[in-house]
């Protein structure tokens, strides 16, 4: 397992301008679902990806070796097109800004999934702050339900289950494919995802049809591009460097601040957005801190509020 390094400031810079490209990929997402169903807005999302990281593919595909052809692979399905198909399905019954603020969960999964299977030391301070953020984003689908989970239940599980997706992939690449470049893990992450997402969206949806018969579908589709080109494929090599070059939880940390833009967005585009949901987004970020805090710090902190 590779050494973790600490952050320096370029690190916390790409880290601030992946909050501001991932924070509005949930409005793109929603402005997506105006003219295609959800299906077409996964496949497109995926298969945009693939092509415009097709030519680094082909460039880096001599570099792929055998023993590690089933990690690319997690990465693709599980970081990439999964999460894709989550979060657009989830996004027709619940608010962009409401996915955004509980995609904020996948450090406490990121945590969870390195301490059972890859051997990350963690602290009890940890598991608290799991617990917490589990609480605080529990506590806030109860509000925004008025009183009820079972509005927001159905819908919030995907973003939940992609939250968990990507967790598994910022774990694997850790782990498993620090010997390769970012660029490398991003563009063949999608060899294996990108032809069948193209084969689904031209053969078992209506894309061609929606394309030819509705004005709006090319409004749309700028806005899936642009969450594809950006979102996706440009944002997921800088993640990837920043994984790499720190760990897979300061990487998975940019969700702290992709709510800020989320739910900025979410406001512009007429959602509702309620002073109490205030209150237990603060509760779901402390408990991102608290798992986040490396067991040492915990174990100094600890030891202080107990002195004083």
């Amino acid at each position: 397992m590779q050494e973790e390094k600490k952050p320096e400031i370029l690190d916390w810079i790409v880290l601030l301008a992946l909050m501001l490209i991932w924070g509005s990929s949930f409005i793109l997402i929603k402005k997506g679902l105006h003219t295609f169903d959800n299906l077409q807005v996964g496949a497109l999302r995926v298969s945009i990806s693939f092509l415009a990281l097709l030519p680094f593919a082909i460039m880096r595909l001599h570099k792929l070796r055998l023993k590690n052809f089933h990690f690319f692979l997690i990465a693709g399905l599980m970081g990439n097109a999964l999460p894709a198909f989550l979060f657009a399905k989830a996004q027709t019954q619940l608010d962009s800004l409401m996915a955004g603020i509980l995609n904020s969960l996948v450090p406490l999964f990121t945590l969870i999934l390195g301490v059972w299977f890859f051997g990350r030391k963690t602290h009890w301070l940890n598991v608290a702050g799991v617990i917490t953020g589990l609480l605080g984003a529990a506590g806030l689908l109860w509000v925004a339900g008025g009183g009820s989970l079972e509005l927001n239940i159905v819908p919030a599980s995907f973003v939940i289950i992609a939250t968990i997706c990507y967790a598994v992939q910022m774990n694997f690449i850790k782990n498993y494919l620090t010997g390769y470049e970012p660029l490398t893990i991003a563009s063949l992450a999608f060899v294996f995802i990108g032809l069948p997402s193209i084969y689904f969206l031209s053969f078992h949806t209506d894309f061609y049809y929606v394309m030819t018969h509705d004005p709006e579908s090319w409004v749309s589709l700028g806005y899936i591009a642009m969450l594809s080109v950006l979102g996706t494929a440009l944002a997921i090599i800088a993640n990837f460097w920043l994984i790499k070059r720190t760990s897979a939880l300061f990487a998975s940390s940019v969700t702290y601040l992709m709510p800020i833009v989320s739910i900025a967005w979410g406001i512009i585009d007429g959602e509702s957005f309620l002073p109490v949901f205030l209150i237990w987004i603060a509760i779901i970020l402390f408990g991102v801190y608290l798992a986040n805090r490396p067991p040492d710090k915990l174990k100094r902190f600890y030891r202080y509020v107990i002195r004083n």
